[in-house]
């Protein structure tokens, strides 16, 4: 049950605004970052539908960890959790202040569920490889949510569904990862080849679109029952389950809207939705 007070502290924080959309970016490859490419003008594309909101709140695939937490720092650091990267790379920073209310809120809001308030970690690269090209200004405040790695995907859709009153008081809830993520297929001689994959991944893209558009989401939370396919496209939750909580806060009526629905190297799509 939504705790009341959060409720009621969240109403104080923001004012009323219309219902924020709902996001799930495919971020792939870190370069996409710096380089100038159709997905990063897919990003920026929708971007122009979207209300200025008053924060954002992003769960990225990077941050997998043991129990659920929130970033709560004032100014969080860039983080470039990856390596073998061109030196531009690693020089980009994405100065986003953080908002260590919205953070307290938001840990209220998922009560049962213990949240921590975290002052360590930061922006990885899936929260601003992808939201420099939303607001390159780096003007809206950020925060970041973990993936709890012990949980199931229906506990992480659950949890979602506790977050709905955000959308309402100017909130853009991101999910960050890729649907298909399989990288010890990638074919890096073929990398540029456009929409380039597998016949497994071709087939997984088909099956996963389908029950996505048809608002079939049990089948995709209960994903290990699937075909081979699948599990050959979701080898690891830790990508997929972004995806898991952009489902969990979809409401009733709500359309979904796919883009940069594309394969890349093989084993790995592009595929972005915007709910709502």
């Amino acid at each position: 049950m939504t705790s009341l007070n959060a409720l009621y502290n969240a109403s104080q924080l923001f004012s009323n605004t219309e219902k924020m959309p709902v996001l799930f970016l495919g971020h792939g490859n870190p370069m996409n970052a710096i380089e100038e490419n159709e997905f990063v003008n897919g990003f920026r594309n929708i971007a122009k539908t979207l209300p200025t909101p008053n924060a954002i709140l992003c769960v990225s695939a990077h941050w997998f960890t043991n129990g659920t937490m929130v970033t709560a720092m004032e100014m969080p650091k860039t983080i470039h959790d990856f390596g073998g990267f061109p030196k531009a790379l690693f020089d980009v920073q994405y100065p986003a202040k953080g908002a260590p209310a919205l953070a307290k809120e938001t840990k209220e809001l998922l009560l049962p569920t213990i949240v921590a308030l975290d002052e360590k970690w930061g922006l990885d690269h899936g929260s601003w490889s992808v939201i420099k090209h939303l607001y390159p200004n780096a003007n809206i405040p950020v925060i970041q949510l973990s993936i709890d790695y012990t949980k199931p995907a229906q506990y992480h859709f659950e949890l979602a569904q506790k977050l709905n009153t955000l959308r309402n008081k100017g909130i853009l809830i991101i999910g960050s990862g890729n649907i298909i993520h399989n990288l010890r297929l990638v074919d890096f001689p073929n990398f540029d080849k456009e929409n380039y994959g597998y016949e497994w991944a071709i087939e997984a893209r088909a099956t996963i679109n389908n029950y996505l558009l048809d608002g079939d989401y049990q089948p995709l939370i209960e994903y290990t029952k699937l075909s081979k396919a699948i599990q050959l496209a979701i080898p690891t939750p830790d990508h997929y389950l972004p995806l898991i909580y952009t489902l969990g806060l979809q409401q009733k009526s709500e359309n979904l809207y796919l883009f940069n629905d594309k394969l890349v190297a093989g084993s790995m799509s592009m595929t972005s939705l915007k709910i709502g």
